[in-house]
């Protein structure tokens, strides 16, 4: 079973936790969404659903321009190399589908099976934006209360500064 929007609202507001929230046309990628980014200024998402061989799943929430090198984030992680996760897993685990994934959806991982990845550029913002559940509205709130939602929820991010994976001298494996 998942939460509802008005949940997660709810659980936002008894965490006291400012939130404010736009609707929009459903978006599948953050390129379809340039122009409603352009109406809200702060740090806008990403989010990669991920898996290891070993069953481990990560759910990576980034800045909208960050660049990701999947081939050297689990090095970080200490996990085995990473590859994006079925539609299945994505469902059973944060009850979301693609292009609606997001860090709120942590609240519907009640079994804490996903690691979440945060992205310290994230934290530069005073305000980030995410799908409340579904990808036809945008949520904003500050870096520090989306830290704090996603403690409640029992998954305390992992800062990584996707900067440092960028490195060329980092070796392969």
């Amino acid at each position: 079973m998942s939460v509802s929007r008005p949940e997660l609202f709810a659980h936002l507001d008894g965490l006291g936790i400012r939130h404010e929230t736009v609707s929009h046309r459903p978006v599948f990628t953050v390129d379809e969404g340039r122009d409603i980014k352009a109406t809200l200024p702060g740090g806008h998402t990403k989010n990669l659903f991920l898996k290891d061989r070993k069953g481990q799943v990560f759910l990576v929430t980034a800045l909208a321009e960050t660049e990701i090198r999947l081939n050297r984030l689990h090095r970080p992680l200490g996990s085995a190399r990473l590859s994006f996760g079925p539609e299945a897993l994505l469902f059973e685990t944060l009850r979301v589908r693609p292009g609606s994934v997001t860090a709120l959806a942590l609240l519907n991982d009640t079994d804490g099976r996903v690691r979440f990845i945060l992205d310290r550029a994230l934290m530069e913002w005073p305000i980030v934006y995410s799908h409340p559940l579904l990808n036809d509205a945008t949520t904003g709130m500050a870096p520090a209360d989306l830290v704090r939602f996603a403690e409640s929820t029992g998954h305390a991010p992992q800062l990584i500064d996707f900067t440092e994976l960028l490195d060329d001298e980092v070796g392969t494996q």
